[in-house]
């Protein structure tokens, strides 16, 4: 749960104790229990996320100048033999495809800007929103206070990549 720190810098605590609520009631690993007993289908958890793009080239830079990603099969796919370039960003993977060339099968509608996600910092998220400000990125929101995936509440900047996808820093560190 958040320190008495997250409350003093939000200066609303019915939004603190709503967020805390929202955690307590869905987001803890009780519920995710739950709904595990309760499913159909043995699903463990995301494996990658495909991000359409419109330059290629500009998607790779930003994601491994800004956030540290590393490419996976990025010579493979410069000489042709597959159609995405993989980033590992974190835990986590993107397949990078090109909107002028789409991946088969993809998406109905893949379009460049429509994506919204978060990744966890590890770090205090004002260091975070240093770290972007370095790189010359506009941190368009600041330090609000957000549930993570796995209950825990944390403190949260946001800000786009190349092509305006929303992006998240969640960080749980007080």
């Amino acid at each position: 749960m958040p320190s008495s720190r997250f409350s003093k810098r939000i200066g609303d605590s019915d939004i603190v104790g709503s967020w805390r609520r929202l955690a307590a009631d869905h987001g803890s690993r009780h519920h995710s229990e739950r709904c595990q007993e309760e499913r159909s289908m043995p699903v463990r958890g995301l494996d990658h996320v495909a991000l359409t793009c419109a330059d290629v080239e500009a998607t790779l830079d930003f994601y491994k100048r800004v956030l540290g990603a590393t490419t996976i099969y990025e010579d493979l796919w410069r000489e042709g033999k597959i159609p995405v370039v993989l980033l590992q960003v974190g835990a986590s993977r993107l397949s990078i495809h090109d909107a002028a060339k789409p991946a088969s099968p993809h998406a109905d509608r893949p379009t460049p800007g429509s994506a919204d996600f978060c990744f966890r910092f590890d770090g205090p998220i004002e260091e975070a929103r240093q770290l972007l400000v370095d790189q010359g990125v506009e941190v368009i929101e600041g330090e609000g206070l957000r549930p993570a995936a796995d209950g825990e509440m944390g403190l949260s900047v946001y800000f786009r990549d190349p092509d305006q996808n929303l992006l998240e820093l969640l960080s749980t560190e007080g």
